[in-house]
C-alpha cells in the first residue's frame, strides 16, 4: 500500500505543478486544502453567505496553517440573490444546485475585481475518488463512476470563462485524472475507526502534512460550507402557492420545489426556450431538453434519468 500512497502524492503535486494559479478558492475542505497545500499560490479566496458559514474556520485555519493571503467574500442575502439570473445566464441551467454556483460566481468575481487571471480549485476530487456520501450505498458505483467522467460539467470553468479568468483545477489534469481513475475502488472507500470514509487513498497520501482536523473532516458540499444553501429557504417563500400551481399546469416541465420554478422563471427571462433534442440525443424527462446518449443527469434542469444508478438518490452536484 505505501507505494500507491507515495504515487498518489507525488502524482498530484506534479498535476498542480502542470496548473499553475495566481489564486485559490478555499473552503477549506479536503480538495481545495490539498490543491493550496501542494501550489505555489499565495493568495486564498473564501466565500460565505453572511452572517457566518461553516466553511470559515477551517478556511481560516487551512490559510494560517499553510501561510496564505486570506481573503474572505462576505456576501449579504440581497447581493447572493442579484447574482442568482447571472449565474443561470452563464450556465443557461436551471439546476437546483444554483446555490453552489452562487458561491462560485461570487469568489471568481472577486478575484477580476482584483485583477487576478487564474484561480485554482479543487473540482474533480469527489467525481474521481467517490468522495460523495451517496456513492457509498451504490451497488455498481463503478458504473456509475465510468458513466459520470464522460460528462461531467463544473460551473467553475463557465463562469471563470465569463468573467475572464483561467480555471485550473489539477484534480482534472489530464495525465493525473487517467491515473485516479484506474486506483481500486478499495483505495477510495474505506472504512477506518468505525467511520466509512470516501477519497479515503487521498487522505492516507497526505496524512502527515495536514492537522487530523482538516484532513479527516466530512464532505461539504460548497454551498452548504458557504451558507448558500439558506438561500433555498429564502426563495422558497417568494413564491406563492397559487403561482406554484400555477406554473406546474402552464409549463412542460417537472418541477421539484417552488425553488426550482424560481430558477426557471430566470431562465426564460435569461436564456429563453428549453432547446429540443438535438440528432442522437435522448430527450429528458424533466424538461424535454436534449441530453447525450450514455448521461443520466440533465444538464438543464437538474433532472436525473437513472434512478438506478443513484441508489434512489439525487445527487445535486455529482456529475454535473
Amino acid at each position: 500500500m505505501d507505494d500507491i500512497v507515495h504515487e498518489v502524492k507525488d502524482r498530484f503535486r506534479e498535476a498542480v505543478e502542470r496548473n499553475p494559479a495566481q489564486a485559490i478558492l478555499l473552503s477549506g475542505g479536503l480538495d481545495s486544502t490539498l490543491a493550496a497545500l501542494c501550489a505555489k499560490t499565495p493568495m486564498a479566496i473564501s466565500v460565505e453567505l453572511m452572517p457566518y458559514s461553516e466553511d470559515r474556520r477551517y478556511a481560516e485555519r487551512v490559510a494560517r496553517h499553510l501561510g496564505l493571503a486570506h481573503h474572505f467574500v462576505q456576501v449579504r442575502v440581497d447581493e447572493a440573490l442579484k447574482t442568482v439570473p447571472a449565474v443561470i445566464g452563464v450556465l443557461k441551467s436551471f439546476d437546483p444546485a444554483i446555490p453552489n454556483d452562487v458561491a462560485v460566481f461570487c469568489g471568481l468575481s472577486y478575484a477580476k475585481d482584483k485583477g487576478i487571471g487564474s484561480v485554482m480549485t479543487g473540482d474533480g476530487s469527489d467525481e474521481v475518488f467517490a468522495g460523495y456520501s451517496f456513492m457509498r450505498q451504490m451497488g455498481d458505483l463503478g458504473e456509475y463512476l465510468n458513466r459520470m467522467h464522460a460528462s461531467m460539467r463544473f460551473g467553475a470553468n463557465e463562469i471563470g470563462r465569463s468573467l475572464g479568468i483561467s480555471i485550473r483545477q489539477p484534480f482534472l489534469d489530464k495525465d493525473f485524472f487517467t491515473f485516479a481513475k484506474e486506483i481500486a475502488l478499495s483505495y477510495k472507500i474505506v472504512e477506518e475507526g468505525g467511520i466509512t470514509w470516501g477519497k479515503w487513498i487521498l487522505r492516507k497520501a497526505f496524512e502527515e502534512m495536514l492537522p487530523g482536523e482538516i484532513l479527516w473532516q466530512s464532505k461539504r458540499p460548497c454551498e452548504c460550507g458557504s451558507g448558500m444553501t439558506r438561500l433555498r429557504g429564502i426563495i422558497e417563500s417568494m413564491v406563492s402557492d397559487s403561482e406554484y400551481e400555477r406554473a406546474t399546469r402552464l409549463f412542460p416541465v417537472r418541477f421539484r420545489s417552488k425553488e426550482h420554478y424560481y430558477y426557471y422563471r430566470i431562465y426564460r427571462e435569461r436564456v429563453g426556450e428549453i432547446p429540443a433534442p438535438e440528432e442522437g440525443q435522448k430527450r429528458c424527462g424533466g424538461c424535454g431538453a436534449g441530453m447525450d446518449a450514455s448521461a443520466f443527469h440533465c444538464k438543464v434542469c437538474g433532472s436525473v434519468e437513472d434512478w438506478r444508478l443513484t441508489g434512489g438518490q439525487c445527487p445535486s452536484v455529482a456529475g454535473r
